[in-house]
């Protein structure tokens, strides 16, 4: 059987984690020079009760090669014959390539890195995907050809409350640095494949707007859920409105992690979904 593994950005529920048997290697939130393991060491909620008055912001850090060499040694123990290691976007996080260099070093099991191109529960449906695969005695080669077709079918796009902490995070990039120069915008940001993109409207109105104008361009919908940091309240409103654009079934309603949200700050509000046709096919 193939084991599978992961790190704390996926934002799948701890539930499925465990009922899957998937192996998640944390990252780290760094105030000053402490650093706390990511949904080990210190809790969502806390997190993001501190983020507005932190000053200077938490930064963010990759676990080392160790943190996936146990991993991978762990599953090893357990009994699986390879791994498959699936990670945020490279564009995103220099994870992915730690987790090569650990699987490279890696002697007792075959290790296969896979760059999700993706974040939060767009890598944790790919995860979650990979795993139930394997479960059903699936080979490397097909849960890999499954992924990558799936890959092309999963967005990730929120609407974030402010730019201020894209601004102090230093991860005021090519693709937001357009959006950058009004005060008052709204910024969109929209995740495909490992490509990062932007938008900007002009209120939040107009925001929650085209949230729904792009969860209608992606049906029909395979899976979907809503992602927020810390605004569950945003999140319920959000749901409310694109209720009959769902699928049956739960919706889940996920706080993204704080590796992330310290870049994007509270307040954020969106979609991860899966297409059940590729777009623009």
């Amino acid at each position: 059987m193939i084991g599978i593994v992961t790190d704390s950005t996926c934002d799948l529920p701890e539930a499925i984690v465990r009922e899957l048997g998937i192996e998640v290697v944390p990252l780290y939130i760094n105030y000053g020079s402490h650093g706390f393991l990511d949904g080990v060491e210190i809790s969502r909620q806390e997190f993001y009760e501190r983020l507005p008055d932190s000053n200077p912001l938490p930064t963010t850090g990759t676990p080392g090669t160790e943190a996936f060499s146990n991993a991978y040694e762990k599953l090893a123990r357990a009994g699986v014959s390879e791994v498959l290691s699936i990670h945020i976007s490279s564009s995103l996080s220099a994870t992915v390539d730690v987790a090569r260099t650990a699987a490279a070093q890696t002697q007792s099991i075959p290790v296969a890195v896979l760059d999700s191109g993706q974040l939060s529960l767009g890598t944790g449906f790919l995860v979650e995907a990979a795993a139930r695969a394997a479960q059903e005695g699936k080979t490397l080669g097909e849960i890999q050809t499954m992924l990558a077709e799936i890959g092309k079918r999963t967005h990730v796009f929120a609407a974030l409350d402010t730019l201020e902490f894209l601004r102090r995070s230093g991860r005021m990039n090519g693709v937001v640095a357009g959006i950058g120069s009004l005060l008052k915008v709204k910024p969109l940001l929209k995740m495909n494949q490992g490509a990062p993109t932007s938008e900007r409207v002009r209120t939040s109105e107009k925001a929650t707007e085209r949230l729904v104008e792009l969860l209608k361009d992606m049906h029909p919908l395979e899976r979907v859920a809503l992602v927020h940091t810390h605004a569950a309240e945003k999140a319920r409103e959000l749901y409310q409105r694109v209720r009959e654009l769902l699928p049956e079934g739960e919706v889940p309603s996920v706080d993204i992690t704080p590796v992330i949200g310290t870049h994007i700050g509270p307040g954020a509000v969106g979609f991860a979904c899966i297409s059940a046709s590729r777009i623009n096919e």
